[in-house]
């Protein structure tokens, strides 16, 4: 035997157990995944990581049993999922009150639409899913909206989508989470909020600490909140929660600060 056969590393008992959990978590995934896009179940990650352009997702129509937890986090797109608390948290803030006739826009947050789709099932309540929509740029969650309920979006371009003269001033309540922490993406995101709101609508706004400076300029009716939404993977920068309106569900921060 070699000196490097004797430096070949050995899994702890535990680390094995872990591995073997992720290689059972990721083959039921992938199995899932077959199922949606109709291909063997033998198909690797690799066969859908070819599928670039996605346009065979509108072609899936049996949606009703998808959740985040089958769409991995793409990190070169900045994908964080809420953990089920926050996600499930902001999906009934969101639906509190709302009638079939509420128009809700979710922009870059597919895990709150997720859950929002699992607390419809919850409550009964299929009918309000028509005035719900999903703007996002990962084309892989039009699987889980629908055409109708699935936007487009990229920050880039924050006047560039479908339907703009259907949704201008007519949105009601509004969560916006833009995918990165820079002056550029939190901005252009304002100016879509902008448009799709009007004075009687309901903002959310969440969005890393370090940006609250820069919220309070282009976001003027909203203030921090002391909900702190958390994410599944642990994301080391301190998100915060910004609202237009009050709830009984939080406080603003510093609300009888002089």
């Amino acid at each position: 035997m070699s000196d490097s056969d004797d430096d070949f590393p050995v899994l702890s008992d535990y680390a094995l157990k872990a591995l073997q959990e992720f290689q059972n978590e990721e083959k039921e995934r992938l199995l899932q995944l077959s199922k949606v896009y109709n291909k063997p179940a033998s198909a690797t990650l690799k066969d859908f990581k070819n599928d670039n352009d996605h346009d065979h997702y509108h072609d899936h129509k049996n949606n009703d049993d998808l959740n985040i937890d089958l769409f991995k986090e793409d990190w070169n797109l900045s994908q964080f999922w809420y953990d089920e608390k926050t996600a499930t948290f902001l999906a009934r803030e969101l639906l509190n009150g709302t009638t079939e006739d509420t128009k809700i826009c979710i922009i870059s947050a597919p895990s709150v639409y997720s859950a929002i789709l699992d607390q419809l099932k919850l409550e009964d309540r299929p009918n309000l899913k028509k005035n719900i929509y999903l703007f996002e740029f990962d084309k892989r969650f039009r699987l889980l909206a629908g055409d109708s309920n699935f936007i487009f979006y990229d920050f880039k371009n924050p006047l560039k989508f479908d339907k703009l003269d259907l949704f201008k001033s007519k949105i009601d309540k509004l969560l916006i989470d833009p995918p990165f922490l820079s002056n550029e993406c939190q901005t252009k995101a304002a100016i879509t909020a902008r448009v799709l709101s009007n004075s009687n609508s309901q903002i959310l706004v969440c969005t890393g600490e370090r940006m609250k400076d820069l919220i309070k300029k282009i976001y003027p009716t909203t203030k921090m909140t002391n909900f702190i939404p958390e994410h599944k993977n642990g994301l080391s920068n301190e998100f915060r929660c910004y609202a237009s309106y009050k709830s009984e569900n939080w406080d603003y921060i510093g609300e009888n600060d002089p």
